[in-house]
């Protein structure tokens, strides 16, 4: 009889990438169990990535979580400290949980949520408080074997939310200082942000060939991460990309400090902060993201290349 353990994440690369420390401490004290994450599917792309994985089980949010499988022995609530994901790990049945401490499950003897910790020191601590070991810095993936185009450096111009948008004419400034020192340049993003990069490559006067935004699968756009010279980009999923395969970054945070979702203490990962919080579902860029300079990041860019 197969014995199995079900994480529940049901968000983004970023959030999956930040639990990779936890996944692996899990994995650990579970040597024999099945482990299954509940998460968006497109995230099955990088399981081979990720051998702390066994199956991906499709989950791509709360509101659409139902558990129709056997009974799991463990279910991990990596997701949040709300009362929808506390309901959602409990409504499986599973014989044992873990958890941070809900008044909608009063007996869950898991810890209090602290708001003031890093995303993968929280995982982490959560099972700590299971006896379950777990290290916040071993987040390091497999680099991918393919190479699509190394030495690469990556401008990504998107973001989740407006208020972490740094203008597009700055990141073309930055793209034009990168070509004009001979790097082949590419701007990633989705679909949805190919207009924004197709308007970045205009003002730097970039080929159109160099807008991957919406070309490239989660799988490829690992793989352009791994082999890239350098990255720059906003707080946003590709960032913690750049952190997992210790390419040389500049994340550019605002309104959301980078104590909270920023990347290792690497001299070749620079975090850009001005020092104020603000709205993060604002749909105007934050004032304090705003304040940073093209000069800010452009130094940070040549200290993070020879950090490397």
């Amino acid at each position: 009889m197969i014995t199995t353990l079900l994480v529940l994440r049901a968000l983004g690369l970023g959030d999956l990438l930040t639990a990779v420390p936890a996944l692996r401490g899990l994995r650990r004290a579970h040597p024999q169990h099945q482990v299954l994450l509940a998460a968006p599917e497109p995230l099955g792309a990088l399981l081979d990535l990720l051998p702390e994985v066994d199956e991906l089980v499709p989950a791509p949010g709360l509101a659409e979580f139902r558990w129709q499988r056997g009974e799991p022995d463990v279910a991990v609530n990596l997701h949040g400290s709300g009362p929808e994901s506390v309901r959602a790990v409990c409504s499986t049945g599973a014989r044992r949980i873990l958890s941070h401490r809900h008044p909608a499950a009063p007996p869950l003897a898991g810890p209090v949520w602290e708001a003031e910790q890093h995303e993968r020191q929280r995982w982490c601590r959560l099972l700590r408080h299971h006896d379950i070991d777990a290290d916040p810095d071993d987040l390091l993936l497999p680099t991918p074997l393919e190479v699509p185009r190394p030495g690469t450096v990556i401008v990504h111009p998107g973001a989740s939310h407006g208020a972490r948008l740094w203008p597009v004419d700055r990141y073309a400034d930055v793209a034009r200082w990168a070509a004009d020192a001979g790097s082949d340049v590419v701007l990633t993003g989705s679909g949805a942000e190919r207009a924004r990069a197709s308007r970045v490559a205009e003002l730097a006067d970039l080929a159109p060939e160099a807008v991957l935004a919406g070309r490239t699968g989660l799988r490829e756009l690992a793989a352009l991460v791994a082999h890239a010279r350098l990255l720059i980009c906003g707080d946003t999923g590709i960032a913690h990309l750049a952190s997992a395969f210790r390419t040389p970054s500049v994340v550019l945070f605002g309104p959301v400090a980078p104590r909270y979702w920023g990347p290792p203490a690497d001299d070749r990962h620079i975090a850009l902060w001005h020092g104020r919080s603000g709205d993060t579902f604002a749909s105007e860029p934050d004032p304090g993201l705003l304040a940073l300079t093209t000069e800010q990041v452009l130094d940070a860019a040549r200290k993070a290349v020879r950090a490397a």
